[in-house]
């Protein structure tokens, strides 16, 4: 019990699971209501451009909205609300993932989901339920073990992920018969999440400050502050960043949508593969992190390989027309998340933990608001090269890669050189 109350695992875990089944129910619902709404007048085209658009006013309000309630939630976490940040989403996700039950069971327009990402962003969404997580992952560990801690948690997310993309295909066929198909996988969704709230409001209790912490603000005395130098690497780290999320959530939106529509017209079964094998990247990342720590090699140097992994794969992606290539430019993209957890842990290097909070919310709000634009850009170019390359998209998220991975660069020259001088 003593094991439970202070981690924060077991939240994680099974959220993600919920929302495994949550997103791949979405998937099938909107698939099924638009290709009802337009198969009478004989739009293959206007299926996928229907679709398509449905998915970007979604995303722009799950962008949106969570914007000043994750702000607020950061600020309340920093002056000591530690549980604010993860407890406020998880009543956001309860709430709008019933809706998903709801058009289900009544019938509802598919349009009432538009609801959804406005009563989570509410509650601060992603924006504060994750940097609310990794802050209490940074604060109880030692900033020598906090990049592989950091992989482990992204390592649960993601094996959750897998586990739940797996079921969910299945369970939304359990009512294949009639009209309440996807009742099943919505109730699960719903029951996961309401056990996670529990969990976290009444179960899970926060760490007290490790020691680490003051020995790293105070010696002797005097606060040891990030060095003046140190607030380009800031910048650097936060435009590594920006960039790399622009290619990568641009690229998974319209994958999102391209395994749905010809050439691929994937079934319920393989949507729920397909989630899998985009889940399995965490397992993987978090092997190849292991692996690379115990080389020593530099947290630069694994963000790059990461970037390459992701650039390579998102590349060939770009040419897929079968379900057998996709899985092979998959299998390309086995480390892309190394880039992520690894840049928050360097972050949190830069910085005093009384800060960990606005510093992941502002990172995860950068990612936001320039997602607003990315959701918006990666439609409109996926709807315009349809006619002749339906892939491109996965071209540009490659380009975009590639210049993330410049930031990261400079800032792997200047650690060489700031050592080689303290070596000297």
């Amino acid at each position: 019990m003593a094991f439970l109350r202070r981690h924060l695992a077991p939240v994680v875990f099974c959220a993600q699971v919920a929302s495994s089944f949550f997103d791949t129910g979405l998937q099938l619902v909107v698939q099924q209501r638009f290709e009802n709404n337009t198969t009478r007048l004989g739009g293959g085209e206007e299926h996928t451009q229907s679709i398509a658009g449905f998915y970007m006013i979604f995303n722009i309000l799950t962008k949106l909205v969570a914007i000043i309630p994750a702000c607020l939630l950061a600020r309340l976490a920093d002056q000591g609300n530690r549980k604010l940040p993860v407890v406020m989403p998880l009543i956001g996700y309860f709430v709008s993932r019933a809706l998903l039950l709801f058009v289900i069971v009544f019938d509802w327009r598919v349009e009432v989901m538009y609801a959804a990402p406005v009563v989570s962003g509410l509650c601060g969404g992603f924006s504060s339920y994750w940097p609310g997580v990794i802050a209490l992952v940074s604060l109880s560990t030692s900033e020598e073990a906090r990049s592989l801690r950091i992989m482990r948690t992204e390592l649960t997310y993601g094996v959750a992920g897998f586990l739940g993309s797996l079921a969910s295909g299945h369970l939304f066929q359990l009512e294949a018969d009639g009209p309440g198909q996807g009742v099943v996988l919505s109730c699960a969704s719903v029951a996961l999440y309401f056990a996670c709230l529990v969990y976290a409001a009444c179960v899970f209790q926060v760490g007290t400050r490790a020691p680490h912490e003051d020995a790293e603000e105070t010696l002797g005395g005097e606060r040891v502050g990030t060095p003046a130098g140190d607030r380009g690497n800031i910048v650097l780290l936060f435009a590594a960043g920006i960039l790399y999320d622009v290619a990568v959530t641009g690229g998974v939106e319209i994958l999102s949508i391209y395994v749905l529509v010809n050439p691929l017209s994937w079934t319920a079964t393989q949507v729920g593969y397909g989630n899998a094998a985009g889940s399995l990247i965490f397992i993987t990342s978090f092997l190849g992190v292991k692996m690379f720590t115990r080389l020593s090699m530099s947290d630069t140097s694994m963000v790059l390989i990461g970037m390459l992994s992701f650039l390579t794969g998102i590349y060939f992606m770009t040419f897929v027309t079968t379900t057998t290539t996709y899985f092979l430019a998959r299998s390309l993209t086995l480390l892309a998340l190394i880039p992520m957890p690894i840049i928050r842990s360097l972050l949190s290097k830069q910085i005093h933990g009384s800060s960990y909070g606005k510093t992941f919310t502002g990172l995860q709000l950068s990612f936001q608001l320039v997602g607003l634009g990315t959701t918006f850009m990666y439609t409109k170019v996926y709807q315009s090269t349809l006619h002749f390359l339906p892939g491109f998209v996965f071209t540009l998220s490659s380009i975009i890669t590639f210049l993330a991975m410049i930031p990261i660069s400079i800032i792997g020259c200047r650690t060489a050189r700031q050592e080689r001088y303290q070596r000297l």
